[in-house]
């Protein structure tokens, strides 16, 4: 009988670790070696077959167009572990002040998982905390962060949040800053990838996220990322990890001027994440490359104005377009102009949208802007009419 009771307890005590480790892993064990990952040799077989990989969801976006270029489950919401702070600094780096001092709460030095082992009442600044939660993965730098910036965790998840919906996002939910399993806590391969795109844009996000090891007040931190040094051209951006959510990376790499993202979620151990990450990445490197459509001066046509005193207006896209393209849809790209109205009544001011270029290949969409007037007419008043009227008459006059 006691030996039953000392077996029940070990089986308890068991799952009780199990459990523990499930729930507060993340990116807990993300401390072997890079270089064993994967091989670096990069594969360039131009026209390869759409990657199969062992990923529950994945993605992999153009980062000047935000174009897809391959995807498999994307669009289905995941837990998303650590993956998390990439929101979690990007709102942190456009509402703090990098240089500011943090001071650590009881809550932030008493959090479980990954850590930096911030101690209470310790200050650094938001900076250095910026680097132990994007390099270390630190739950405790993400507790530090999101009570220095939304003075509590629950308004920081708010403020991501506010975010998400700032950045059209539909299918993510923020409850907290570190990404911890955490029910109503999630989103997508594809929205994750919005946000990475988003963050990429900020320069002190995208130096902290390519960063491979950096030492801050009492602590060396090394990444997690096990694509950064790997991984030929790689940049960022943050791996991931918990019991529900697997392994899990958003990653970006650049090469000949083409920025690539992608993401891998719900991998089942870190060699098939990095492994999942490379053939992606690979293919879309091997299979697009980057092409100027349009200049943002580029006039691309001209609209009739009547009533004004020039009869013409010419308009040009809001902005200059590049997007990957294949070989194959380079060569059967069309472009068709949309307006939305076939003349402009005087006055005419610049910078007003007037309708869309769209960009097709073999019958699909490939990407549109919008088109905008690119000077000013003005409405001509009775003295106007008065000189055409007599230039008029003196043209008659003179052929007589």
């Amino acid at each position: 009988m006691m030996r039953r009771k000392i077996t029940a307890s070990i089986i308890c005590l068991i799952l009780i670790v199990s459990w523990s480790w499930i729930t507060f892993a993340d990116d807990f064990t993300e401390d072997e070696p890079f270089r064993e990952i994967f091989s670096t040799e990069v594969s360039n077989a131009a026209g390869s077959k759409t990657p199969k990989i062992e990923a529950g969801a994945a993605i992999v976006i153009d980062m000047k167009s935000g174009r897809v270029l391959y995807e498999k489950n994307a669009y289905s919401t995941r837990s998303i572990a650590s993956t998390t702070k990439i929101m979690t600094a990007i709102v942190a780096i456009e509402k703090g002040k990098l240089d500011n001092k943090v001071k650590v709460s009881k809550r932030a030095a008493s959090v479980r998982g990954s850590v930096i082992h911030l101690k209470e009442g310790e200050e650094l600044s938001l900076r250095e905390l910026l680097y132990g939660l994007m390099l270390n993965s630190g739950n405790d730098a993400a507790i530090a962060i999101a009570e220095h910036i939304g003075g509590s965790v629950e308004e920081f998840a708010q403020m991501m949040n506010d975010k998400a919906r700032e950045l059209g996002l539909k299918n993510t939910q923020f409850k907290t800053p570190h990404g911890l399993d955490t029910p109503g806590h999630y989103s997508t391969a594809y929205e994750l990838a919005q946000i990475a795109r988003y963050a990429l844009g900020n320069s002190t996000f995208s130096q902290i996220v390519g960063t491979q090891s950096t030492s801050i007040t009492g602590r060396s931190l090394y990444t997690t990322n096990e694509m950064l040094g790997a991984y030929p051209g790689a940049d960022g951006v943050k791996t991931g990890y918990t019991g529900q959510a697997g392994r899990c990376l958003v990653a970006s790499a650049t090469r000949n001027n083409m920025r690539i993202i992608s993401v891998v979620l719900n991998c089942h151990s870190r060699s098939v994440r990095a492994q999942s990450s490379k053939a992606i990445l690979d293919y879309a490197f091997n299979n697009y490359k980057l092409y100027k459509l349009l200049d943002s001066e580029e006039n691309v046509g001209k609209l009739p104005v009547v009533k004004g005193k020039g009869e013409i207006v010419p308009i040009i896209p809001v902005e200059g377009l590049e997007v990957a393209l294949t070989e194959e849809e380079k060569n059967s790209l069309k472009e068709e102009l949309y307006l939305y109205n076939n003349k402009l009544m005087a006055p005419v001011h610049p910078n007003v949208e007037v309708g869309y270029i769209r960009f097709t290949a073999n019958g699909q969409v490939i990407d549109q802007i919008a088109l905008k007037t690119n000077a000013a007419v003005d409405k001509k008043c009775f003295l106007d009419y008065y000189k055409d009227v007599v230039g008029i008459w003196y043209k008659l006059i003179k052929q007589y």
